[in-house]
This record gives C-alpha cells, structure tokens and sequence, in this order.
C-alpha cells in the first residue's frame, strides 16, 4: 500500500469504529474542559471524572474558584495526582481570566498556552473540543499509533502533530485525533497488545513494530 492508501485506510477504518465520538473528560463549557484537561497530564480520564463533580460543586467558573485557597483547591483534587502543581495552577489560570479576558476562556491557542500549568496539548484540546477550531492534539496513544503505523519517526510528540496535521485533512482532524485516542485504548494498547485485535496496525503497520511483535510471542 503506498502512503496515500494507508492513510486513507485509517480513516475510513476509523470513521467506521466510531461513527459518534464521545469526549473522553466530562465538562459542561470551555471553563470546565480546561480545568478537566489540566488534571488528565499523567492521570486518567476515569479518576478526572469521578474528581470533577466534586471540584466543580464547589466552583465551575474563574470567579468562584477563586474564592476558594489554592490548600482548598488542592485537597479535593488530590486523588488525581500532582496536586501541588495542578492547584497553584488552576487557582492562577482561574484569576487571569477573570483579570484578562472578562472570566472567559480565550479562543487562541498562544493566549491559552500563556495561562499557568496550560501547555499546547492542553491548550489543543480546549479550542478543538470546546469552540471547534481544527487542532490535533497528541498525547501518549495517538504518538503510539502514529509510530506503529509508520506515519512518523515516533522521536518525539513535536514531530508526530506536525506530521499528523500534514497527512490528514485539516476538516477532519477535531474528530480524528479523538477517534485515534480511543482506538489506541481498546485495539492498541501499550500493554496487552494482541495484534489480532489490532486491525489497523495488522493491515499497515511498519514492519519493524510488526517483526518485535511476532518475536514476543514465540513460544
């Protein structure tokens, strides 16, 4: 298959797997998405969702998060990890948005990338999932599967988005990279990976990944 029919295979395959795409972090407005994504750096989507309703009863807006100390802050979202970080981060972001831009999350990507604890990753994710404006993010499953279907050197995640956003069309690449996200959870994990279940990377996949599968699993 050339480049061109790889391409094309994973999306039609992926379109196919998932037709309707949920959000994997639950939110209710930008405001919300952007406190959600800071807490998934090096969490799970699972622990972030179960942490939320309870941050977000105490305040699901800059205005009123700000009332509450960073300690406060800190204790409810402990069970999710780095929580000294990602408190002193969410009280800030909180305040400069309220100081900045009227309590509103801001559109653009460089502005969102200013705000404490905010990195391009996060900052992806928000003005894709929140206002629609194309972005791919790339976080640990979609480097994966960039790499193991040879559309990427796999250096580093730098690399993988711009080569990511050069081979797919920019209409589509909001839907993709969540389409990518939860085909790389359920087919191609980073660990229990049964190639046979993995159709994508069985059909297309390089074959450096596919002959240091196969050698795992002789007897």
């Amino acid at each position: 298959m050339t480049k061109a029919e790889r391409v094309a295979f994973t999306i039609s395959t992926l379109q196919e797997l998932y037709p309707v795409i949920p959000v994997p972090l639950d939110h209710k407005d930008p405001y919300t998405l952007l406190i959600a994504v800071l807490l998934s750096a090096q969490s799970t989507d699972v622990r972030v969702n179960k942490i939320t309703p309870l941050l977000f009863k105490e305040a699901d807006n800059p205005y009123d998060m700000i009332k509450l100390s960073v300690e406060e802050i800190r204790e409810i979202i402990r069970p999710v990890g780095l929580s000294p970080m990602k408190s002193k981060g969410i009280y800030g972001l909180s305040k400069i948005l309220i100081e900045k831009y009227d309590g509103h999350v801001p559109k653009d990507i460089a502005l969102l990338e200013e705000l404490p604890s905010v990195g391009h990753k996060t900052a992806s994710v928000v003005v894709s999932q929140a206002f629609g404006i194309p972005a791919f993010p790339v976080d640990t499953h979609i480097h994966r599967l960039m790499y193991r279907w040879g559309f990427t050197n796999g250096k580093n995640v730098v690399q993988t988005e711009k080569d990511a956003k050069r081979l797919f069309p920019k209409a589509i690449w909001n839907d993709l990279h969540l389409q990518m996200i939860w085909y790389g959870r359920e087919y191609s994990p980073a660990r229990g990976w049964d190639l046979e279940k993995d159709i994508i990377t069985k059909k297309i996949g390089r074959k450096t990944v596919l002959n240091d599968y196969y050698k795992t699993k002789k007897p």
